[in-house]
């Protein structure tokens, strides 16, 4: 009888000294780490890095999107819902699209900061054009059918400083048509700079956005796309944003 009070002792020292372990541990946690089975939305932030931008402007955009998850105004946006969590996932794309921060959770300041140093350092993908439709396409089957978890609304950033240039045909417009039958919303931060400044905007609002609530938030140029980002973040995760319409 001895022996066993022991052993039970033990494993239950064990167990919580493991439990402290984890709990300690620091970094962006995946949602298959996470006890939690829904969340307020879940954001998909989508970066254009063809060949119009450059090192610098590619450090921009990646500097914009940490700076907003560590903004505070973001935060209270993302603990003030019911939930009090959000998913959140990174493609970057140009001629192809890449899935560079998988579905993870931010349910505290600790998780967005984790996940702001892990955007900081992200390697800058090349390519030349600019395939917003391949990219779609890419988000609605290989990273929206793979949601972890329930979500009250799923949201679609697009930031790019030009047009689809890669003579998709009507495949932008068939993503575009299963991601809003999904029940998605794709919302766009045309960055106003280079030779398409003057008519990215309304070629955003004709041929990108779409969904409950889907709105544009441009950038005067890529020295504006912390503020856009910051901004376009506070919207989106807000509980109340589903039932207003930005356009």
């Amino acid at each position: 009888m001895t022996n066993r009070t022991n052993s039970t002792r033990c494993w239950r020292l064990c167990s919580l000294a493991l439990f402290a372990a984890a709990v300690l541990v620091s970094g962006p946690k995946t949602f298959a780490q996470e006890d939690q089975s829904e969340v307020d939305t879940a954001l998909i932030v989508s970066v254009d890095t063809s060949s119009s931008v450059d090192q610098n402007r590619y450090h921009l955009q990646m500097e914009g999107i940490a700076a907003a998850l560590e903004d505070p105004e973001v935060l209270n946006a993302i603990l003030g819902g019911p939930h009090g969590s959000i998913l959140i996932s990174m493609v970057t794309w140009a001629d192809r699209s890449r899935l560079s921060v998988p579905w993870t959770v931010i349910s505290n300041k600790e998780q967005a900061k984790a996940l702001a140093t892990t955007v900081r350092t992200l390697p800058q993908q090349g390519g030349e054009f600019t395939c917003l439709a391949r990219m779609l396409r890419y988000v609605s089957d290989k990273v929206v059918a793979r949601m972890p978890a329930k979500a009250t609304k799923v949201v679609i950033d697009v930031s790019g400083d030009g047009p689809d240039n890669c003579n998709t045909g009507p495949l932008l417009d068939a993503a575009r048509t299963d991601l809003f039958g999904g029940g998605a919303t794709i919302n766009g931060l045309p960055i106003l700079e280079g030779a398409d400044a003057g008519t990215i905007e309304a070629w955003y609002r004709e041929h990108v956005i779409g969904g409950p609530g889907a709105f544009l938030m441009p950038a005067q140029g890529y020295d504006d796309v912390a503020r856009a980002f910051r901004q376009k973040f506070v919207v989106e995760v807000s509980a109340n944003w589903s039932s207003t319409n930005l356009r």
